[in-house]
């Protein structure tokens, strides 16, 4: 459909700013708009939105806008302006819009660029935006005399020159109409086209931090909420690698953004490495860490603008309403994988839907023991005993059946059972058979807060005289035993 701009007449009797209430300014942009964006309807970022001016403009000539700007009142105002049209206003930074590896047709900014700390690098980023053959459609200028404040042309068209196939530079000091008054100072329009194919050169891949905050068999998940993908969903806390930022360095960064946690290196481990392709979106890779409730705090929705609300969840009993590259990620992770692939395709949905076809595949299956099985004579203390101790360690509740349950971490789970086929007796670890379970902690300090808490839930301390060396000198652990006879042995690094 061929944009008709003169059939437009948009009404901006309430127009507050930019001087678009003023007809003739308004025809002016109007009309260089029309030269300026395509043709055909198409996808428009406008960066630095202000309160919506061009952006009513554009979305009114039929094409889909998404705004942003970094301040909340602008927003608002923008928000208002553009109900009723196809367009969505987000709160956010212009350097680094939270548009979450949409692709866009154009990207469209006002006098914004020259505020930015570094505006090559913004550049290369925004180009990174725009799907193959999108244009760039920038307004700037330089204005003052004794501290000249901009950016010159040249400076951008230095910039752009090797991203572009074609590059055009219009000079706008001198039309009063876009001004509502003459101006002597130099302001300009550069519009660059990207090439219709991808530049050859290396593959690159956007690389997020996912945090799996557990609290016994729970999972904390934030429900999304304005940042124009997956709101309404719940997710985990997460976020994007930042430059030369390693990836635990970037999960307690998102920690502390998005929840509140001051979580220090020791507290996280990796639990998750996931490839992952949105329906219409580049791939990117997915680090998925581990964190134990209670490390760096108490969680909080630190960011309002973005979440609506923090909820606990069982990871056997997961909310539908999830974005699904977090659901696969999480039921790869409560299967026990550690490499997987979730490569959705262009008709999928971001949200999960329960009975489609399943896009995660396992790249590297775990292996190792399937599972533990313990019979116990009295399954009601063995769950308040062994649930508080395997809950801590970092398994979650995967089934429970009358006098019986089993919790898992990774690809091995343990069974605790009052099997009506057990014989009489008590559990004798010093007689042949079962001895003991091993398991690791991840530090001193972890076993330190284990064992202080250990007998509020039915442990007692073996051999306290030697611990926490009563396996040798060069083996840190602590070895528990339940009121029905059962050992464990915490193990410090192991």
């Amino acid at each position: 459909m061929t944009i008709d701009w003169d059939a437009e007449a948009a009404t901006f009797d309430d127009e507050p700013d930019h001087g678009l209430r003023d007809a003739v300014v308004r025809d002016a942009w109007a009309k260089r708009l029309r030269d300026w964006l395509p043709d055909v309807p198409g996808d428009v970022l406008d960066l630095g939105c202000g309160t919506g001016s061009l952006a009513l403009l554009a979305v009114r000539a039929g094409h889909r806008v998404t705004a942003v700007d970094l301040a909340p009142k602008m927003v608002e105002r923008a928000r208002e302006k553009l109900s009723g049209h196809a367009a969505q206003v987000l709160v956010g930074d212009a350097g680094a819009p939270p548009v979450e590896g949409r692709r866009f047709d154009v990207i469209l900014a006002r006098h914004v660029l020259w505020t930015l700390p570094d505006p090559e690098a913004t550049l290369r980023h925004w180009c990174g935006l725009l799907r193959p053959g999108g244009r760039l459609v920038l307004v700037e200028g330089v204005w003052g005399t004794a501290s000249p404040a901009g950016i010159p042309a040249d400076r951008l068209i230095d910039a752009l020159t090797p991203m572009a196939t074609r590059l055009h530079s219009e000079r706008l000091s001198g039309d009063e109409r876009l001004w509502g008054k003459k101006v002597e100072d130099e302001r300009y329009a550069l519009v660059a086209v990207l090439p219709t194919a991808p530049t050859p050169g290396r593959h690159k891949e956007v690389v997020d931090v996912h945090l799996i905050l557990r609290r016994g068999d729970e999972v904390l998940l934030a429900r999304r909420a304005r940042t124009g993908y997956g709101d309404g969903l719940f997710n985990l806390p997460s976020g994007h690698v930042e430059p030369g930022e390693d990836v635990r360095a970037a999960v307690i960064r998102e920690a502390q953004e998005e929840i509140g946690l001051t979580l220090a290196l020791e507290d996280v481990s990796a639990a998750l490495v996931l490839q992952h392709r949105g329906p219409g979106e580049e791939a990117r890779i997915g680090w998925f860490f581990e964190a134990t409730y209670g490390a760096g705090g108490e969680p909080f929705n630190a960011e309002p603008d973005k979440c609506d609300e923090l909820t606990w969840h069982a990871t056997a009993t997961l909310p539908d309403d999830m974005v699904a590259y977090c659901r696969a990620a999480l039921e790869a992770w409560r299967a026990g994988e550690r490499f997987a692939l979730h490569w959705q395709e262009d008709g999928d949905g971001v949200r999960f839907e329960k009975g489609a076809a399943d896009r995660a595949v396992a790249l590297a299956p775990a292996r190792g023991a399937h599972h533990v099985e313990l019979w116990v004579p009295d399954f009601a203390a063995a769950e308040a005993s062994w649930g508080w101790l395997l809950g801590e360690l970092g398994h979650v509740r995967e089934q429970r059946w009358e006098n019986g349950g089993s919790w898992r971490r990774g690809a091995t789970y343990v069974v605790l059972e009052q099997s009506p086929d057990m014989r009489d007796g008590i559990h004798d670890r010093r007689r042949p058979g079962l001895n003991h379970l091993a398991f690791p902690v991840r530090n001193g300090a972890e076993l330190d807060r284990l064992v202080d808490q250990a007998p509020g839930h039915g442990w007692s301390l073996l051999f306290p005289d030697r611990h926490p060396f009563a396996g040798g000198e060069e083996h840190r652990a602590a070895y528990l035993e339940d009121r029905a006879g059962f050992e464990v042995e915490l193990v410090v690094g192991g």
